[in-house]
Formats: C-alpha cells, sequence, structure tokens
C-alpha cells in the first residue's frame, strides 16, 4: 500500500474504483447507495484535493441535486462511517479514501497552495507516540496525522496544469 495522490494519473479510475467497492459494501451490507451520497462520492474523489461541505453544496447546487445542508452532511457522515472518505480536521474537509475496504491508519500531505491530499498509510502505534502510550498505559483512541506542505507540482511552479492532471 504506497501513498497515492500527487501523482495520479487518471481520476476516472480512481472514481470507477471508489464507486465500485462503495456499491459492493453497501450491497452487501444492505445499506443504501443514494444518488445524494454517490454524487457526494464522486465529487470527492474527482480529483484528490479536500472539499468542504458547503463546496459540496454548491457543486451539487449548480447540478440541480439539491441546495440543502443536511442533505450533505447526512452523505459525508455515511461516507465517512463506512470508510470511504476522511475527514480532514485542519480544513474542516473532506477527501475520498485512497484505500478504501482496507483496515489503515491514514497520513495525509496536504498541499498549502493547491489543496491537493495525498494519503499515505501510517503505523503510528508502533513508532515514539505507541512507546510513550504504552509507558504511561494511555489507550489511545483516534489518531490523526495530518502534515502540511507543497506538493511537487506547486514547488516546481507548475500548479494548475498537466502536473495535477
Amino acid at each position: 500500500m504506497g501513498t497515492i495522490g500527487f501523482h495520479c494519473q487518471d481520476h476516472a479510475n480512481c472514481v470507477g474504483e471508489l464507486i465500485a467497492h462503495a456499491e459492493t459494501l453497501c450491497r452487501e451490507n444492505n445499506l443504501r447507495f443514494t444518488p445524494g451520497r454517490r454524487r457526494v462520492l464522486e465529487i470527492l474523489a474527482e480529483e484528490h484535493q479536500v472539499f468542504g461541505a458547503y463546496d459540496i453544496l454548491e457543486r451539487l447546487s449548480r447540478e440541480g441535486l439539491g441546495s440543502q445542508p443536511p442533505v450533505v452532511y447526512r452523505a459525508l457522515d455515511f461516507l465517512q462511517q463506512h470508510g470511504l472518505v476522511h475527514r480532514i480536521e485542519q480544513r474542516s474537509a473532506y477527501v475520498a479514501c485512497a484505500f478504501p475496504g482496507v483496515p489503515h491508519v491514514p497520513a495525509f500531505l496536504i498541499c498549502r497552495s493547491c489543496d491537493m491530499v495525498a494519503e499515505a498509510p501510517s503505523a503510528p502505534m508502533r513508532g515514539t507516540l505507541g512507546d510513550a502510550a504504552r509507558e504511561i498505559g494511555f489507550a489511545v483512541e483516534e489518531t490523526v496525522i495530518e502534515a502540511t506542505g507543497l506538493c511537487p507540482a506547486c514547488r516546481a511552479g507548475t500548479a494548475g496544469n498537466e502536473a495535477h492532471a
């Protein structure tokens, strides 16, 4: 399982694989994959960028699919609960999961210039954090790893062109 995000060459493939996984997950667990949930997931998967709930709502509204914030928040809650999207805490925004169906603790590399996000699996409890928690008898319930910096395209001054395609 490697890092996914900055160098994706085929967003249609990312969207297709994630939607197929969501359909299978919902079918096997007797869950409803509504058109609204599907479209929210598609929006998040179309680009490896963070989107706030109101950014998603704006897109849905432009597409004639609704303009009520609760619709988006309910869809995001469902998608997050089932491991299809992640919340980026420092941005109060969301990104599609790069490794759906695979148990992992995600680490996010967030470009401060273009908002692109790369997701990598991490093992924080195997390092110094885990050592410190075990030493004092602390039970870690959730770990959030988010690093901010510049993606390769922004570092090269090419953001907005084919480097992010």
